[in-house]
This record gives structure tokens, sequence and C-alpha cells, in this order.
């Protein structure tokens, strides 16, 4: 019997584990593809998530059905927690990260005289109120001081940017600037960049904005992208 109850709680984990997948698929697509707005593709990708958490609970009480008997092999139920999990910890890294940062999706290295976005679609200011609740929040978003010249310290970032793969918008030295759009893996939201060289008796002195075209929220990838560009592009130079 207990054989019976752990292969129908493992078939169940699959098919959750399967159907999550597909969820996130359709998410997916819907807003690359389909023209779907931002709210609708992630109403798909949270039932996607519920629907996962689900598979993982059916596998781990399978699991110690079979713990209890062991006279089956057990694989129904752990192919259907392995299907289940990546939904699930995405699902759950995502609403953790929402309730871990502060409520904006607008960040800067230099607070009082941020990078200005001349090139982006809406080139608005970096607003004043992010500072505090920033500067809280990511206290390594910083500018980079570096020993280079500004021709040597503004090809070093356009070749950076450009190896990320981010979509070029200006890169001309004159301006000091290069911006750019920076698209996640998964959604293919688009964010954008500003990155600024200054000269300074010492050398450069690089600052740089990033912010996301969608949503209040970024969940700290804006920060993330600053800390990681500045990381590599000092440790190249």
């Amino acid at each position: 019997m207990r054989n019976v109850i752990s292969n129908r709680l493992g078939l169940l984990a699959i098919l959750c584990g399967l159907a999550s997948i597909a969820f996130v698929g359709v998410a997916v697509w819907g807003f690359r593809q389909g023209g779907w707005p931002w709210p609708q593709s992630y109403r798909v990708a949270t039932w996607g998530a519920w629907v996962a958490l689900a598979g993982c609970l059916a596998a781990l009480v399978g699991l110690m059905v079979w713990l209890r008997n062991r006279k089956s092999t057990g694989f129904a139920v752990l192919l259907g927690l392995v299907l289940s999990l990546p939904v699930a910890g995405m699902g759950i890294a995502f609403d953790m990260a929402a309730r871990m940062t502060p409520p904006i999706n607008d960040i800067s290295t230099d607070t009082q005289d941020p990078p200005v976005f001349w090139f982006t679609a809406t080139p608005t200011d970096y607003p004043s109120a992010n500072a505090e609740p920033q500067s809280a929040a990511y206290p390594g978003v910083r500018p980079l001081d570096l020993d280079l010249t500004f021709d040597d310290a503004f090809g070093l970032a356009l070749a950076l940017v450009e190896e990320r793969g981010w979509l070029v918008l200006s890169d001309d030295p004159d301006e000091s600037q290069i911006e750019a759009i920076a698209t996640s893996r998964l959604f293919g939201f688009e964010d954008e960049v500003a990155i600024r060289v200054t000269e300074t008796d010492s050398g450069t002195r690089i600052d740089m904005r990033s912010r996301s075209r969608l949503g209040q929220v970024d969940r700290g990838a804006n920060a993330r992208r600053i800390t990681a560009f500045m990381s590599d592009l000092d440790a190249r130079s």
C-alpha cells in the first residue's frame, strides 16, 4: 500500500513539475513574443511557482513514505522533486528578493550628480528620493577610481559593455559617457545603463547608473549589475 501511495505522489509531483515549467515557458513566450504586458506574464509565472511548490510538497511526502518502506526504487518521487525544484526555487528567490530590497528601480553610484540618460526611450532624472534607501541597502554601490588615462578607461569600459552583450546606444568619448541596454536572460527585461568617465588628478573616475524600464521594484538587479561591472572593470584595469 505504501508503494502505491509513494508512486502516486511521485506521479503527482512529476505532473506538477512539468506543468510549472510549462507555465513559466508560456509566461516567457507571452512577454517576449506574444506582446503580453508584464503583469500578465508575472501572473502566469506565479501560477507556475505555486504549482511547483505543490509538486515539491507531494514529492517530499512521497519520499517520507518511501523511506519507511523502500520496496520500490523511489524514482518517480525523486524525478518529481527534480522537476519541481527549479521553478519553486525561482519563485521563492523572487519573492524573498522583493521583500529584502527597497522598492526602487533606479540606482546610481553618484546620487548627487548622477549620469543623465540622453539616448534612452524615457530620459528621466534620477529620483532624489532613492538616494537614502539606496545608500542603506547597497553601500557597495560607489564610484570607481582608476589609475588610467581617460581614453584607456573609456575604451576598457566600452569593451566590457560589448563583452556583456549589452546594446550600445551611444559611445561618444566627447560626451564622456556610454549608454546601453542590458537585457535579462529569461524574460528579456530591458534595463537602461549609463557609464560616465571623468578625468581626475590621479586618473579617471567611473560612475554608473542602471534603471529598470518596467516595474517599481528591481529586486536588487540594478545594484548587482553595477557592482559586478565595477568589480570586473577594476580587475582589468
